[in-house]
């Protein structure tokens, strides 16, 4: 077995010791850093994302399997940096206004940064202003979660934000968490609607290629 068969099956796994055990092996090969990355980290999460929609791992192993490679990550960034390896988009991502929840964010957060994306964390209970600020600051896509029926109309407040400061155009947006639909993002004003984290990654990438 390679160290990128051993990097992707630790990560499928879970195993998070032996994911970083893996990839640092392969640095010290000289196995370059954007290989590790695409090859091993990005590889191993579309197969989990795969397992999750075919049922076959449920949300616990999804979630040890994206710490696994966040891990890994914060030890191939030094490298990536230092080569500049291109992102694939910049996500500017947060709960919204009212709403404190955060793990289904913090999935879908880390399973965006190990599919290449570069992730603007803003936390929960985030108001419009903040999601305006980050596409100021470079975000192409700003993903918003909520949990609860209560907190889902404060989505419609950060597009109505983000069309009022005239940056509709530059960003895509998408929406996501347990009350959101398909409908009910379209009806706000979304560009897409993800009911997952894999599905949100597979959202995200289909709108930075429109």
């Amino acid at each position: 077995m390679t160290v990128l068969d051993e990097l992707r099956e630790a990560v499928i796994d879970g195993q998070a010791k032996l994911a970083v055990a893996a990839a640092t092996q392969g640095l010290e090969q000289g196995i370059p850093a954007e290989v590790l990355l695409h090859d091993g980290l990005i590889a191993a999460m579309r197969e989990v994302g795969r397992l999750f929609e075919e049922n076959e791992i449920y949300v616990p192993e999804m979630l040890v399997a994206a710490r696994a490679m966040n891990a890994t990550v914060a030890v191939l960034k030094p490298r990536l940096i230092e080569h500049a390896v291109q992102s694939s988009g910049t996500v500017a991502i947060g709960t919204v206004q009212g709403d404190l929840h955060d793990i289904g964010k913090n999935l879908v957060a880390m399973m965006l940064e190990g599919s290449g994306f570069e992730v603007v964390d803003l936390g929960t209970d985030v108001p419009p202003e903040r999601f305006v600020e980050a596409i100021r600051a470079g975000a192409d896509v700003v993903a918003m979660s909520a949990l609860l029926t209560t907190t889902m109309t404060s989505m419609q407040d950060v597009v109505e934000a983000i069309t009022a400061a005239g940056l509709r155009d530059q960003v895509r947006i998408i929406a996501g968490g347990a009350p959101i639909t398909a409908k009910y993002a379209a009806r706000i004003g979304a560009d897409g609607y993800a009911p997952d984290a894999s599905k949100a990654v597979r959202k995200v990438r289909e709108l930075l290629t429109v």
